[in-house]
């Protein structure tokens, strides 16, 4: 019997007549442990983002572009139909259940692996079938399903992350109206890793450890296999008042919590599970709608030390790159170097540094024509030669425990043709104007986007993704509040947050183009017009001028770019050897 007729014996005992599978966990973390790749079990597709629907009958699976080819080729076989996401000619999940169930049917869900939002979301679009939600089916169903992870963690050093665990539940305490009114249950694994300053390796690419936890002042509840943490850490936690239980103790979770207090919690980060049992327990609630929660923002608005942190991280990340282009220089045309090759000995150059930590995200080594599909990732499937010829873009990043990075690379290997010149050129004058941005306390992201937009749209194209996100101390590469986006972001840009400077342009079939630098909101200058901010760029590796039309940049452009190249070599030529100074001397000269 496959997986998908497992699932449906399930549910005609469970009396529903459809299934839905996110590719969440219960902490809607970006990337998921074993244990709850559900949907991957499910139907044998394996990439990061997905959903299934499955009926009596039939089962699709939904993705987005980055995943077409793949998918194809992984569902052939298995029953599953691919729904390519995003096109227009595409039926959504609730257009596809409506059209094959009856009006009163009853649709399945893991009520632990959808969010408050997503299930009201859910709910109101399939009305009138039934959502029902409930508890784990896999755990059921799932033969040998892989354990929790079982990872050692470990307490980030103050001299790394600037503040106590007590210093933040005071930070906390102050935020909250009224803490003596109120308990904040966090699920967000990397929220949780920010106050306690705990890190792990449950999660690929995300130092953190499963776990949730309770604010109810005066008492601090974390929940997390104890057996991950050390003897000295434990006592750590105690001298903070932190109350350690086990990470199946949060079944019983009310009774942890002052009945007569208002449970804070976030729509968009708590599950639909624990909603439920707070109804069940008459319990008040307070629901934080929007991703600006309390430990959201003060986690975004970095202290002293961590961008001390940040600055000596792209000092490191700046050297392993630079190493790393120079070894490219020396050996691509030379040798066979494969996308996934480059993508290894980046690796090596970065793990050099005692305090690297591993990779921010999975490196995106595209080559040619992969270059155009955005967020690209090399498989053994997809993996092609590097020749010395067209585009190169390398969107990489590490972690390390001062601080986490993200730098993307786009360089030319032959002789770039006047098409390519321009593309290239507008990208680059897209993230100068970013980064030169002068702009009053308050300024929202989707304020800023067009900055680097313009260069672009004024030769009518454009590139679909954003234009930055938050970056975590240590912690996760993608975080909010913030971004830098054209969809409407309430949240205004504050000193201290950290955010990505990402401009691109796509050319289907051909390449990608996409420079991106990390940069720090910053104080500019107070006027009688009021309060006013800037960014300094922290990422630090040469911008390839191989592919540069400098006739389209203009002198203030030209002055930035000379004035960023100065300080990349600045930094990183101590940390070289003479050979590689000498070549990173030339990529840096003026132009």
């Amino acid at each position: 019997m496959n997986n998908i007729e497992k699932l449906r014996n399930y549910m005609r005992k469970e009396k529903t007549d459809a299934f839905i599978i996110p590719s969440n966990d219960p902490h809607f973390s970006e990337y998921v442990a074993n244990c709850w790749k559900c949907r991957e079990w499910i139907s044998g597709f394996t990439g990061s983002a997905a959903t299934v629907a499955v009926t009596d009958k039939k089962a699709a699976l939904w993705t987005d572009s980055r995943y077409f080819l793949q998918a194809e080729k992984q569902l052939e076989g298995s029953g599953i139909e691919l729904k390519k996401a995003g096109l227009d000619e595409t039926e959504s999940i609730t257009e596809w259940l409506h059209g094959n169930l009856d009006a009163n049917a009853k649709i399945g869900i893991d009520e632990k692996l959808f969010s408050i939002v997503e299930y009201e979301d859910l709910h109101s679009q399939l009305l009138p079938l039934q959502l029902v939600p409930l508890s784990d089916p896999f755990a059921e169903i799932w033969e040998n399903r892989p354990e929790m992870p079982k990872n050692k963690a470990f307490l980030l050093h103050k001299r790394f992350c600037g503040k106590t665990v007590r210093q933040k539940l005071n930070d906390i305490e102050t935020a909250l109206d009224d803490t003596k009114d109120a308990a904040y249950i966090i699920s967000a694994l990397d929220e949780i890793a920010w106050l306690f300053n705990l890190r792990g390796s449950d999660i690929d690419y995300n130092p953190t450890a499963i776990a949730y936890a309770i604010i109810d002042f005066p008492d601090i509840h974390l929940f997390i296999d104890r057996e991950k943490i050390s003897s000295a850490d434990k006592k750590s936690l105690n001298a903070n008042k932190v109350k350690l239980h086990e990470y199946s103790d949060f079944e019983v979770f009310p009774k942890y919590i002052d009945n007569k207090k208002t449970i804070i919690i976030n729509s968009k980060k708590t599950s639909i599970y624990i909603y439920n049992i707070l109804k069940k327990n008459n319990l008040k609630i307070k629901i934080e709608n929007n991703t600006n929660g309390i430990i959201s923002t003060l986690k975004a608005i970095k202290n002293k030390t961590e961008i001390s942190g940040f600055r000596r991280a792209m000092i490191a990340d700046g050297v392993a790159l630079t190493k790393f282009f120079f070894w490219l220089k020396q050996n691509v045309g030379k040798k066979t170097l494969t996308e996934l090759d480059v993508s290894a000995m980046l690796h090596k150059f970065r793990a050099k540094n005692k305090l690297f930590a591993g990779e921010s995200f999975e490196t995106i080594a595209a080559y040619a024509e992969h270059g155009a599909i955005v967020h690209y990732e090399p498989t053994e499937e997809t993996n092609i030669k590097i020749k010395k010829q067209g585009f190169l873009l390398i969107d990489s990043g590490g972690q390390y425990l001062n601080g986490t990075t993200d730098i993307t690379r786009t360089l030319h290997l032959g002789k770039p043709t006047a098409a390519e010149k321009k593309d290239y050129t507008l990208v680059l004058k897209g993230n100068l104007a970013l980064s030169m941005a002068k702009f009053p306390k308050g300024t929202r992201g989707a304020q800023l986007d067009m900055l680097a937009r313009q260069p672009l749209c004024s030769t009518g194209k454009n590139y679909r993704h954003g234009t930055g996100h938050g970056v975590g101390h240590f912690l996760n590469v993608h975080e909010g509040p913030q971004s830098i986006r054209m969809n409407e972001n309430p949240v205004a840009l504050e000193y201290g947050m950290i955010t990505s400077n990402e401009p691109g342009i796509y050319i289907t079939g051909k390449y990608g183009i996409r420079i991106e630098n990390l940069i720090l909101c910053k104080p500019y200058k107070t006027t009688a017009f009021g309060e006013f901010m800037q960014f300094e760029i922290l990422s630090l590796a040469h911008i390839d001028t191989k592919a540069l039309d400098t006739k389209l940049l203009t002198k203030d452009e030209i002055n930035m770019l000379n004035k960023y190249h100065e300080t990349v070599y600045k930094k990183l030529s101590p940390h070289l050897n003479k050979q590689e100074k000498k070549w990173l001397k030339n990529k840096t000269r003026k132009i």
